[in-house]
């Protein structure tokens, strides 16, 4: 097991405007599981390469247990990486597969069998597994051939990039809960890259989310959820989105449609710091109600109704700020109060649940 501080540490691709990954600073800490996510193009794979020492680090350093790897070689380590595509070798077979960087180690025989099958006990591989090549497994049990070559190196940081967007939705679910308590049972430090939101809420002890480049925030499912740190974030974090809309800022809050959303006397001060009277506010959709006409909602023509069950999302749209573009809203209620479309409902944001941000830095206020 091991720490891993990224100090700075930036790269920036030959003939660039901007850098993949720009001053990087992040500690995780050991045995951690640590989830960098973000929209495609964010950095965030870069950033793991560049742990793995598979791209260069043009500014600042990486450390692994306070030992700067900046220069080491990927080889020298000691990390061990499980790609997107599984990069099994097609005429090994899986026990070859799995004990194929502990022979180029010259790890004695005993040692490998012992690695091996132990690995394929912890990944739940039966006997008859072993023996197969990659072409006769499924895209489930490749992921776990990945899976157990990388832990047969009994390494101090496991490295995991997208290892399970070749798999569909129920198996990806199964495996990701698999991985989330294979990890807390080896304490292995994890650094993993998805763009999921939803694998990096249930997967992460902490979650780090990236934009071109920058960190925009870095702390647990949980805080992320609750707290944003900036609109982005509360926009990213979160299924479906956060409702947020750039609205009329007044001297008591904001005018979301026709509802005010009271803001406190130093958040309406902030927003009136060069944001040209306007302020952004968002609530999700589990803390809005729709209400009777005469109770002060927003009007919302409802577009969509998704039955999840016990519960419904509904999207509907309205009008905002009077100037009568469309915006789409969704609401959460139980799945026997659901409307119909076309339906006019009235949604009203509860008291206190509301998010407010700058609506030019998007800055949480």
């Amino acid at each position: 097991m091991a720490t891993v501080t990224y100090a700075k540490a930036s790269r920036i691709y030959p003939g660039s405007t901007r850098p993949a990954v720009n001053q990087l600073d992040l500690q995780i800490g050991n045995g951690e599981f640590l989830v960098l996510v973000g929209p495609s193009g964010c950095g965030k794979s870069t950033s793991l390469r560049m742990l793995a020492g598979l791209e260069e680090i043009d500014e600042g350093a990486i450390y692994i247990d306070d030992v700067d790897v900046t220069n080491v070689p990927p080889k020298s380590r000691d990390i061990a990486m499980v790609f997107q595509n599984y990069a099994l070798y097609p005429h090994m077979t899986v026990y070859e597969n799995m004990a194929f960087a502990l022979k180029l180690r010259r790890t004695p025989k005993a040692e490998i069998d012992r690695r091996v099958r132990e690995a394929a006990r912890l990944l739940d591989m039966d006997e008859s597994l072993l023996s197969r090549k990659p072409k006769a497994l499924s895209g489930g049990q490749r992921q776990r051939v990945a899976m157990g070559r990388a832990i047969v190196r009994e390494p101090q940081v496991f490295l995991m990039d997208e290892p399970l967007s070749n798999l569909d939705a129920k198996l990806r679910v199964q495996t990701r809960a698999q991985i989330a308590a294979l990890q807390k049972r080896l304490g292995v430090t994890t650094v993993y890259v998805t763009h999921d939101q939803v694998e990096a809420m249930t997967m992460g002890d902490r979650v780090a989310v990236l934009l071109d480049g920058v960190l925009q925030q870095v702390d647990t499912p949980r805080a992320l959820y609750d707290t944003p740190a900036n609109a982005f974030v509360a926009g990213f974090i979160g299924s479906p989105a956060m409702n947020i809309r750039t609205v009329r800022l007044t001297d008591s809050g904001a005018d979301f449609g026709g509802v005010l959303v009271p803001l406190t006397r130093e958040q309406v001060a902030a927003a009136k710091e060069n944001g040209n009277g306007m302020v952004t506010v968002g609530f999700r959709p589990e803390h809005a109600d729709l209400v009777g006409q005469s109770e002060g909602g927003i009007p919302v023509v409802v577009e969509l109704v998704e039955e999840l069950g016990s519960d419904a999302y509904v999207h509907g749209h309205a009008t905002l700020n009077g100037t009568g573009s469309q915006e789409t809203l969704v609401v959460r209620v139980p799945s026997h109060a659901a409307p119909r479309i076309g339906d006019t409902v009235y949604l009203k944001p509860r008291p206190n649940t509301h998010h407010a941000f700058h609506p030019v830095t998007g800055v949480r206020l």
